[in-house]
């Protein structure tokens, strides 16, 4: 049987590629492409695709929240961040989640196929380039030194502060989340007022320190 795979990237041609070679391998087949997190969680969803390959930088809904949303209501399913990102922020973040795996765009072909096979065999796999930043510190360390990405916001503020930040209005952002303009309101009040913060720009510099967007995407 195939292992059934879903590519989330907001790059067209990145995703037309990763398609054409993992349909190429014999046990693999692309069931879905997403363009945004959010578009990633609404197709996990509906198609309970065995591995979801996740970019980390994307509009709407970064791959991190989206990470998070995907495994809160499908536990069984693998997710491997594919990222531009080697540093090891991203890919504690991401681990954090509950990715399975951790891939960079720089590596080759045959290392996102093999990361494929050995989540689905229930291991985790990171790649070369961020193995080393990434375990010791990760282990002993980052979990007392780092502040969570998951405190003191709420996942729905965490969304709606990286729509805001991504320069969103808030007619937009409650458009996006399903909710009223009200509140959308509220949730950028009560993100001020946890953080601390006054003015729009002083979110949009947290929520690139916080991971939640890059603002290249």
């Amino acid at each position: 049987m195939s292992i059934r795979i879903l590519l989330a990237d907001d790059h067209k041609i990145i995703r037309e590629g990763l398609r054409a070679l993992l349909d190429g391998e014999s046990n693999m087949e692309v069931v879905a492409e997403a363009e945004d997190g959010r578009t990633a969680v609404q197709l996990t969803r509906k198609l309970s695709p065995d591995v979801v390959v996740m970019d980390i930088s994307m509009p709407d809904l970064n791959g991190i929240e989206a990470t998070r949303q995907i495994l809160r209501d499908h536990p069984g399913a693998k997710v491997i961040a594919l990222s531009m990102h080697s540093d090891r922020q991203f890919a504690a973040r991401m681990l954090e989640a509950g990715a399975s795996g951790y891939v960079v765009k720089d590596a080759a072909f045959e290392e996102l196929a093999t990361a494929i096979r050995t989540v689905v065999d229930g291991r985790v796999y990171l790649c070369s380039l961020v193995t080393g930043l990434v375990v010791e510190d990760y282990v002993r360390r980052l979990p007392e030194t780092e502040p969570k990405v998951t405190s003191p916001l709420s996942p729905r503020e965490r969304e709606a502060l990286q729509l805001l930040a991504e320069g969103k209005t808030t007619k937009e952002a409650a458009r996006e989340l399903h909710v009223s303009v009200k509140t959308v309101e509220t949730h950028r009040r009560n993100i001020m007022e946890k953080l601390n913060l006054h003015s729009v720009a002083e979110l949009t510099k947290y929520a690139i320190r916080a991971g939640l967007t890059s603002l290249d995407v």
